[in-house]
């Protein structure tokens, strides 16, 4: 965590994917400090526990985080991550939310989920929250994700590294997610670009088009596919 003392500043806070981790984001949070400012790069137990027991699993660190800011609290998340930024804030409301980027959520669920969520690999593997991310969501999950009513944008990818799982997927997509399926209602913008899901948070483009977001509210014109 990274929080400066000497004047009052915006912090953003990374949310990692399902099986990853918070190194996965250190790339963007080096070039978002360097932008002015303060950081918490959490680690959670995404494969061990559902997206509402996560939720509150990182509230405390969040909660001291945003008490010492004097700025506005941003999110920036990768997959599941966003997912669960938007738990968390419908149970745990920012006084002073910022901006949320988003990069290769699975806003509309994953048809891959859909096709493995009941084999004994995926369910082991991916565990609780695993089972929270198909296309079709049961009353209790979808109770966990209302519609937004903050500023939400969306970087998405439309290459893939992965010749199987992305034959399940309708293109374009980042070989975990279709870019239909980024998609969220009432988000602020969206923006595509050439990169496939573990490798967007490193992505040069989806860094800037992220500090963008945060700085602005609207992806940069140059950013768009």
């Amino acid at each position: 965590m990274s929080v400066g003392s000497a004047t009052p500043r915006d912090g953003v806070v990374f949310l990692h994917g399902i099986s990853r981790t918070a190194r996965s984001f250190r790339k963007m949070e080096l070039a978002i400090e360097h932008g002015g400012y303060a950081t918490l790069n959490l680690d959670y137990a995404s494969r061990r526990k559902a997206l509402e027991e996560l939720a509150e699993d990182i509230h405390p660190a969040i909660e001291l985080f945003a008490g010492a800011l004097g700025g506005s609290v941003h999110f920036v998340c990768h997959s599941m991550g966003g997912l669960l930024a938007r738990v968390y804030l419908a149970r745990h409301r920012v006084q002073n939310l910022g901006r949320v980027v988003m990069l290769g959520t699975p806003n509309g669920g994953s048809e891959i989920a859909d096709r493995l969520k009941n084999s004994y690999p995926y369910r082991t593997f991916f565990g609780p929250a695993g089972q929270q991310l198909g296309t079709h969501r049961d009353a209790a999950t979808a109770a966990l994700l209302p519609q937004i009513d903050y500023p939400v944008g969306i970087i998405a990818g439309d290459r893939s590294i992965y010749p199987v799982t992305g034959a399940l997927l309708p293109r374009p997509h980042d070989g975990r997610v279709s870019v239909a399926n980024t998609k969220l209602d009432g988000m602020t913008d969206h923006v595509v670009v050439h990169a496939t899901h573990p490798w967007l948070m490193r992505n040069d483009e989806a860094i800037a088009a992220t500090i963008g977001f945060l700085r602005d509210g609207r992806f940069p014109t140059h950013s768009r596919s």
